[in-house]
């Protein structure tokens, strides 16, 4: 059951974190879309991600089942490039929402790839 829910979220996270992308880039050039509620969907976006990562890790660690080779690398580099976006907001406030807006596109990237080499 868990499998199932790991590969349906997969999803949600590719989505939320294309669309959260597409807003925030948006945003850099239309200054109506620079709301609070989008601020809020990046962190949720953001957040879809460790959830999936820890469903995986739940199904290695606890149900013994393994994953196909580099599914987990994409999972974890994800959670690193959130971590290194998050961490770059102070240098790059200039260009804050290209930093997101790509950042989340490149996240959705990594999601797209873990979901094709987990298809393996």
């Amino acid at each position: 059951m868990l499998l199932e829910i790991h590969q349906s979220f997969a999803w949600v996270v590719i989505i939320s974190n294309g669309l959260a992308g597409l807003w925030v880039l948006a945003a850099n050039w239309i200054e109506a879309l620079r709301t609070r509620a989008m601020w809020w969907f990046v962190i949720i976006a953001e957040l879809t991600i460790f959830v999936q990562v820890a469903m995986g890790v739940g199904m290695v660690a606890g149900q013994g089942l393994q994953a196909p080779k580099f599914h987990m690398f994409y999972g974890f580099v994800a959670i690193i490039a959130v971590g290194i976006i998050y961490s770059y907001r102070q240098q790059m406030e200039k260009h804050r929402y290209l930093l997101y807006g790509l950042g989340s596109l490149f996240i959705m990237g990594l999601g797209i790839r873990a979901l094709l080499v987990g298809q393996v």
